[in-house]
């Protein structure tokens, strides 16, 4: 007897043995449950069929040699030949075809129901609900739902006190620090924080108040970085006037659709950025979509309210 038949009556003696110990061998067996019965009789089909196809092949491999006409191309030497597809092969690719048409299209239709659909529009139904309830909250009140979020969302790398912890992420209590200010001038910034895709240049890209491009020095970066971090105030102010001046106006607090307020924190500003995410001297934060339109107002009033 061929060495392959014998293994592969020993695998289906194996596993059979196995099925049988497993599941008839145990106390209860079957149960008599048509289920149980159909789950073993599959088990023992799969074991059956899966050597049969095995044995085959590798007798396949073993035996057979290749025949049939070649085609002309050849690939370091190697040619294809130009037979037809398995019949087998072909019947599979179109029952497969065909059961994925009904699966999409009556089985388990795309449009159909599903626990995350559900889920989805559960949430916006609850979202929607919430903004009705809360569109009115302003003053004290939006602050506090803003701590409250916060303290949900922002904690985590912010800290309980919004600190950072230690520069491990922006430092909320002030607007800028000098090493922010200094990663954006050298580096130039693209973080939509005017809510759209305009950039701020780089170092060899900012012009002067006579919209000429003047590149700034490391010595004048330095000096306009810890001016900014020290809220517009100490040296670096003629430096602040002809290189950022210009976009950021005079007092720092920016102008719409061309830079943002660098002086102080603003609701819109703190909204854009949970909107978008930021990316700078720190590493990068994410954009928060699971908050809703009321909760990233609150939260930008919250933040606003640290630095006063």
């Amino acid at each position: 007897m061929n060495k392959i038949y014998l293994w592969g009556f020993i695998v289906t003696a194996a596993m059979l043995g196995f099925t049988y110990y497993t599941v008839l061998g145990t106390k209860g067996g079957l149960n008599d449950d048509i289920v149980n019965t159909l789950t073993v009789a599959a088990a023992a089909a799969l074991v059956l069929i899966t050597v049969f196809v095995v044995i085959k092949y590798v007798r396949q491999m073993q035996v057979d040699t290749a025949s049939g006409e070649l085609v002309d191309e050849k690939w370091d030497d190697i040619g294809e030949y130009l037979n037809p597809i398995p019949t087998g092969w072909g019947i599979l690719f179109l029952l497969t075809m065909v059961w994925a048409a009904w699966y999409f299209l009556v089985g388990y239709p795309i449009n159909g129901y599903s626990q995350i659909g559900e889920y989805n529009e559960d949430v916006a139904a609850h979202n929607a609900k919430f903004e009705t309830k809360y569109a009115s909250i302003t003053g004290d009140r939006l602050i506090d739902m803003g701590e409250s979020v916060y303290l949900a969302e922002c904690k985590v790398c912010h800290g309980l006190s919004a600190d950072g912890i230690d520069g491990t992420a922006a430092n909320l209590n002030v607007r800028l620090e000098a090493k922010v200010v200094k990663h954006a001038i050298v580096n130039g910034a693209n973080n939509n924080l005017m809510g759209s895709g305009t950039p701020m240049p780089d170092r060899y890209g900012i012009m002067n108040a006579n919209t000429e491009y003047s590149p700034i020095t490391d010595k004048e970066i330095d000096l306009v970085s810890e001016y900014v971090a020290n809220g517009m105030t100490g040296p670096g102010a003629d430096v602040f006037a002809g290189a950022c001046a210009t976009c950021h106006g005079e007092d720092g607090k920016g102008m719409a659709f061309v830079a943002p307020n660098i002086a102080t924190y603003d609701q819109d500003l703190v909204v854009t950025v949970l909107n978008h995410g930021k990316k700078g001297a720190i590493g990068a934060m994410p954009a928060f979509d699971r908050l809703n339109t009321k909760q990233k107002e609150a939260v930008g009033a919250y933040i606003t309210s640290l630095s006063k």
